[in-house]
């Protein structure tokens, strides 16, 4: 690939939001899959988040994922030699491991690469009967995915106009999976990915049932731009 290669969305003191309608999809060097894109350090190496797509029987040949490999299936099933995982399974892998995935019916994956915290080397295979759901508030509930240090990964479900509250001093990012969000008014439609630098004083209401992926990040110390 080209040297003029320009790092997408890394400065992360700046907010990024994503919908459906910003989408491109660009073919992977191991076609038939395709990738989004939505952070990326560099052409074929570093930290890299994305959605994937597998068309059907797509295969990737076996790779390293040199600081660990974090997946959520969207739909379709991912499969690699540890099993086949349906949509809702959620996957890590830790610095060092390796896999050979594939999808004999296709699927669709967002997957986020070389971005483990020092010291996380906690491998996932949870499917989603192994999720454990609980009730928050009238009209939210949580299934933790994965804590670590000042990290934390789940899944968190709201009923029609329900305020998302998000803890303040943090940083991070949602991945709207089903539904919807207004953030300050605005439509955040299903496929829609936000990352802030702080969730202090962002306002996200469901406008419909909705079901989110939140990642946060305590930034103690952390200065916004």
């Amino acid at each position: 690939m080209s040297s003029s290669f320009t790092p997408l969305n890394m400065d992360r003191r700046l907010a990024v939001l994503v919908r459906p309608g910003d989408q491109h999809w660009l073919d992977a060097p191991q076609a038939p899959v395709r990738r989004w894109p939505l952070e990326r350090e560099a052409p074929e190496s570093g930290e890299v988040t994305s959605l994937v797509e597998y068309l059907p029987g797509a295969r990737f040949p076996e790779h390293r994922h040199p600081n660990g490999e974090e997946i959520l299936v969207l739909s379709g099933v991912f499969s690699d030699e540890g099993g086949d995982y349906p949509a809702g399974s959620y996957l890590r892998s830790p610095a060092g491991s390796r896999h050979s995935p594939f999808s004999q019916p296709g699927c669709q994956i967002f997957v986020k690469l070389n971005q483990f915290a020092q010291g996380d080397m906690t491998a996932l295979r949870l499917e989603p009967q192994q999720l454990c759901w609980q009730t928050l508030n009238q009209g939210m509930e949580q299934a933790q995915l994965h804590t670590f240090a000042t990290e934390c990964s789940s899944l968190q479900r709201y009923a029609k106009a329900m305020p998302v509250p998000l803890p303040d001093q943090t940083r991070g990012e949602i991945l709207v999976l089903e539904g919807s969000l207004t953030l300050d008014g605005e439509p955040l439609p299903a496929s829609s990915w936000l990352r802030v630098p702080s969730f202090d004083a962002l306002r996200l209401t469901a406008a419909e049932n909705t079901l989110i992926l939140v990642k946060t990040q305590r930034s103690e110390g952390y200065q916004l731009s």
